[in-house]
């Protein structure tokens, strides 16, 4: 079981769009092992990309603890109309839980670690991890969604949080 190091903001790693995965191998299968033990190492997790264990690769892992469970490569997103608002967190934004708006339905389309296409569509819960990951490849975090009040407070807090005078 490999656990990798979680960046936190501030790290380059997580403001760049993560490279294409380009070749389906051994190398490849590894990363979704590490992602996959990273993420279920500890309680409370739901989702790991790439980026945030330091490497540029487009892929992220998830496990909404209803069963759905997984990981896909090169991900594009469909996003329903509908919209909801739920608090949400980040494992590199630790601690900090701000009311983020998401739509209430998503679909990725990609591959999975051998190269197979793979469609996972949610709803709830589960939309809220696909979006979250899927961000994370392009170089975005949830606190980017943020506005107003919410965005003030969250950037006050972020610049209060140990973490992030390291």
């Amino acid at each position: 079981m490999t656990i990798r190091p979680i960046r936190v903001l501030g790290d380059a790693v997580l403001r760049s769009p993560a490279d294409p995965v380009t070749t389906f191998d051994a190398g490849l299968r590894t990363l979704v092992t590490d992602l996959m033990d990273t993420l279920t190492g500890k309680p409370g997790r739901v989702g790991v990309a790439a980026p945030q264990i330091g490497v540029s690769a487009a892929v992220f892992v998830y496990d909404d603890d209803e069963g759905h469970r997984g990981h896909v490569v090169n991900p594009t997103l469909s996003l329903g109309p509908d919209t909801e608002v739920d608090d949400e967190g980040c494992l590199s934004v630790p601690g900090l839980f701000f009311p983020t708006i998401r739509a209430t339905t998503a679909t990725v389309h990609g591959f999975d670690q051998d190269g197979t296409p793979l469609t996972v569509s949610g709803s709830g819960f589960l939309a809220r991890i696909l979006q979250h990951e899927t961000d994370h490849l392009s170089g975005r975090l949830y606190v980017d969604t943020l506005r107003g009040d919410t965005r003030r407070t969250a950037l006050r807090e972020i610049r209060a949080a140990a973490w992030s005078r390291s």
